[in-house]
């Protein structure tokens, strides 16, 4: 089951990815940005959604640094305290991400113009979201040293992939949650093309958080003006 979960699927994930994302751009530019909803609800998505954008793209910007310098990691860690302030930072970051996420769940299930314009799609991109950021507090509180296990097992394992010569020994002897964290991470690329999360696809995407506020119109191919009028 390890040979088939972390030695093919990765690369059906990653293809269709690829794919997907260039078929969307070609044939639906318009949806390409995330559907602005924050003229129906502004409060409770300015309180989600700061925390959330902050959180996991520090997380995913570290992780991407350590994938090209695992050994660098790995030095910085040997110094106790110097470990302990990493994983702190760590947490305290998959915990602000984890607030932020809770909030804007909140307000799709509470808020009923804002859940009116919810598709599948949205929840199941929350749901794979939830499920990532709670097993990697669960590496990070449970297991221990989760940046070293990153760094030591993870990373190799995703290089050997790259190298078309895919090793699961480095992850086979992982902790279930660890393996779920890894798994749910390739579902996640997978599903970029198909959801609101290819908007993240930008050259720099932490302009998305400084930037002025600007006029957002909706593009549907099947418009749902008439489900949100009936809420107001």
């Amino acid at each position: 089951m390890d040979q088939v979960l972390f030695g093919a699927v990765p690369y059906i994930l990653i293809v269709t990815a690829i794919v997907g994302t260039i078929w969307r751009f070609t044939t639906n530019k318009y949806s390409w940005s995330s559907q602005s909803s924050q003229f129906l609800e502004n409060r409770t998505l300015f309180f989600g959604s700061f925390p959330w954008h902050y959180g996991i793209i520090s997380i995913l910007v570290a992780h991407i640094v350590v994938f090209f310098i695992p050994g660098v990691l790995l030095a910085w860690n040997g110094a106790p305290i110097r470990l302990y302030i990493f994983e702190l930072i760590g947490a305290a970051l998959g915990f602000l991400a984890l607030f932020g996420l809770l909030a804007l769940i909140y307000r799709r299930i509470t808020n009923a113009r804002v859940k009116a314009l919810t598709t599948s799609w949205d929840v199941l991109l929350l749901i794979i979201l939830i499920i990532q950021v709670v097993t990697g507090l669960g590496n990070a509180i449970f297991y221990r040293w989760g940046s070293n296990w990153y760094a030591a097992a993870a990373v190799p394992w995703m290089w050997s992939i790259i190298k078309l010569n895919p090793n699961v020994d480095f992850v086979k002897s992982l902790p279930l949650n660890t393996k779920v964290h890894i798994f749910n991470a390739m579902i996640f690329i997978g599903f970029i093309p198909f959801s609101r999360l290819v908007h993240f696809v930008v050259i720099n995407p932490y302009k998305y958080l400084v930037r002025p506020y600007q006029v957002v119109r909706w593009y549907h191919r099947n418009p749902k003006t008439e489900n949100v009028v009936q809420y107001k």
